[in-house]
């Protein structure tokens, strides 16, 4: 070895290209411990050489090389094995000002480190929630959820969310015990060498008790909505019942007075009977809406489909609007063809859809306008389409339509009479067949409001769902009392 200074400088260069600035003092003790009696061994046959007689500098200064060089080694695997103590503190400074709590969980779900935000959190110092402390304020309900996240996390799944209530030290003396509802996120933190090998895990709570608490809130509002709502119906059913008897009979009566059954009756006295019939009428379609808006919520309407030809359909309730609007001059122009293919649905409740929409055309027209009713095959539905030139509606109340007792005019002013509920049967009866109701309106211009049902049906025969939005709760009891009170009364 002619030179060893430059297999010095050269070591030299190689040990300190990788290291920090500010870790030359950070080198552990046992790599320079290991090295140093490394370069011992490696000066052992320098030594032998010099007894033999050699020269003595060249081997002085071999030692010295290696000696060095076995230094430079050590200090540069030590600096690599340890992490920067900036950066320790740094984490460490971030964990205590997050704005939830942080801990280190080791491969068993210990506790190794807790942030000063966690003892706030829980009332308590730090130290209590070392080692098993913490898991001994995890709610008995919720400790096997727990154990079980962290396992999962520890074993290298995917992060996860978990939601667990913690006790919580009050500092009234003799108080009952206080538990927030914290949310738990979970990540394995480092991945270990061998695949099976549990890994540690780094756990954030955060306090969600008021999340919590407007969720009760909210389920209070929730279920005091659903028991309005039951009220309601139940109110509506029964004075449906009660009043449909009675007014039968009245405006029997009165037909049978108009048309002099039970005498003739003079000029005077038959327009006082026209009045009543009309009258009795008007309140008997109020009632019948009413109780099929109850069944349409319980979700008792049930489809009985057949197949009909849709221009069975037409005739009928093309007389019973145009009776509407024959003291206001409006007319009804119909675009059918001769050739409609023949329909599976519910008849009945077809010709309410159809009823609806022109009685609803026609008392939102202005006097002496013009109904139009179309017809037409769209592919494999059946395209039933009405259109008024009448007062039309904002695009928000067309985004609401389908609430019961809406109406475009709704204020204490309102021109038109009405429930608000023509509309509301016709999508209940709609969404029955598996149709589709579509509005195209303008404020002042008027509306045009398309039927889309199925040519050959629903596919199975349904029952009508609860009206979401009146968040209704079935009670099969109360429900099959009144179908059964209202059996009876048609009986009768």
């Amino acid at each position: 070895m002619r030179n060893p200074f430059a297999v010095l400088s050269v070591a030299s260069q190689w040990a300190l290209s990788g290291r920090p600035a500010d870790g030359a003092g950070d080198a552990r003790r046992k790599p320079i411990t290991l090295a140093l009696a490394a370069a011992i061994a490696l000066a052992a046959p320098l030594s032998i050489g010099l007894l033999l007689g050699a020269s003595l500098v060249p081997l002085i200064c071999a030692i010295a090389a290696t000696l060095a060089i076995a230094a430079l080694v050590a200090l540069r695997v030590g600096v690599l094995a340890t992490p920067p103590r900036n950066q320790t503190q740094s984490l460490a400074a971030l964990a205590e000002t997050m704005f939830g709590a942080v801990i280190r969980y080791d491969a068993e779900g210990v506790p190794t480190f807790v942030s000063a935000s966690a003892g706030k959190l829980l009332g308590c110092r730090r130290f209590e929630l070392d080692g098993s402390g913490l898991f001994e304020r995890v709610h008995v309900m919720d400790r096997p959820a727990y154990r079980k996240a962290i396992s999962d996390a520890a074993n290298g799944a995917a992060p996860a969310t978990i939601e667990l209530r913690l006790r919580r030290d009050t500092a009234e003396p003799g108080a009952s015990a206080r538990y927030l509802w914290i949310e738990l996120s979970l990540a394995p933190l480092l991945i270990a060498p061998e695949a099976s090998a549990p890994c540690e895990v780094l756990g954030v709570l955060r306090d969600i008790s008021a999340r919590k608490d407007a969720e009760r809130q909210l389920e209070t509002a929730r279920k005091q909505a659903e028991d309005a709502s039951q009220a309601k119906s139940r109110f509506l059913a029964t004075i449906g019942h009660e009043l449909r008897t009675p007014l039968n009979a009245i405006v029997g009566f009165s037909d049978m007075m108009s048309e002099g059954i039970g005498g003739t009756l003079s000029p005077t006295h038959a327009e006082y009977a026209g009045h009543i019939s009309r009258s009795g009428h008007h309140l008997l379609d109020v009632v019948n809406m009413l109780l099929d808006m109850s069944k349409i919520e319980a979700g008792k309407f049930e489809v009985q489909a057949e197949l009909f030809a849709p221009h069975d359909l037409i005739e009928p309730c093309l007389q019973m609007v145009e009776k509407l609007g024959r003291d206001r001059a409006i007319t009804i122009e119909t675009a059918i063809p001769d050739r409609l293919p023949q329909i599976v649905g519910d008849e009945r409740a077809c010709r309410q859809i159809l009823i609806n929409l022109l009685s609803n055309a026609v008392k939102f027209s202005h006097d002496g306008a013009s109904v139009s009713l179309s017809l037409k095959r769209q592919g494999r539905m059946l395209n039933i389409s009405v259109t008024d030139s009448g007062i039309g509606m904002h695009r928000e109340t067309v985004e609401r339509i389908g609430e019961p007792f809406l109406q475009a005019q709704d204020t204490l002013s309102r021109r038109y009479e009405g429930t608000g509920l023509g509309l509301s049967i016709v999508k209940g009866l709609v969404s029955l067949h598996e149709g589709r109701l579509e509005v195209v309106s303008e404020p002042g211009v008027g509306t045009t409001v398309s039927v889309l049902l199925p040519i050959d049906g629903p596919s199975r025969a349904m029952r009508t769902a609860t009206i979401e939005h009146l968040y209704k709760t079935r009670r099969d009891s109360d429900e099959e009392k009144w179908l059964e009170d209202e059996r009876r009364s048609v009986a009768q």
